[in-house]
């Protein structure tokens, strides 16, 4: 499983932990403390089901240089090689090692560039990191995502006909449950 990396706080921070979650990551690191993004993240485990984390690492060089002695570090980025270049040889050293994908916002420092192993680009344009992580994501584990870890994910009941699953009101709840809505 990858772990996330993600460098910025901001309105994103959640966006960014929720995708990491629902594509496969099994935990996302921040740089600083945000109550907000680890409550946001702890109610969705709670309600969903699955194993992730959300864990503060203040000392992010001296991480990456220990995590690279067990894995591999990704970087998304704007100035990276192809993703579809690149994909396939990730994907078959990920069989054995694990990964650090490493999101950040605008002015990433030059080690990041540095210590990652790759610099990967979905695309030269500029995207926000929610896309480049849920592309990133996606490709790595070529749209297959194991959902029997989180028994409470929604799964669809072969036979069942009704396509009622929920009204309006049991979505609103669902969104006020975890701080949306008006």
């Amino acid at each position: 499983m990858p772990t996330l990396w993600y460098r910025d706080r901001s309105s994103r921070s959640t966006h960014v932990a929720l995708t990491a979650r629902a594509l496969g990551a099994d935990r996302i690191i921040f740089t600083t403390e945000d109550e907000h993004v680890e409550n946001s993240i702890k109610k969705v485990v709670e309600s969903w089901g699955g194993n992730f984390e959300f864990v503060v690492e203040k000392h992010w060089k001296r991480y990456i240089k220990e995590f690279k002695k067990r894995g591999i570090i990704v970087h998304l980025t704007m100035y990276g090689a192809n993703i579809n270049e690149i994909m396939p040889e990730i994907r078959e050293l990920s069989k054995d090692k694990d990964i650090l994908v490493i999101v950040g916002a605008e002015k990433v420092p030059r080690e990041v560039y540095e210590l990652a192993d790759y610099n990967v680009s979905v695309g030269n344009q500029p995207h926000s990191e929610v896309a480049a992580l849920a592309i990133f994501l996606d490709r790595l584990f070529e749209g297959k995502i194991d959902d029997t870890k989180r028994v409470k994910s929604a799964t669809h009941i072969h036979g069942d006909e009704n396509e009622e699953l929920v009204d309006e009101n049991d979505i609103e709840a669902l969104i006020a449950q975890f701080g949306g809505g008006n």
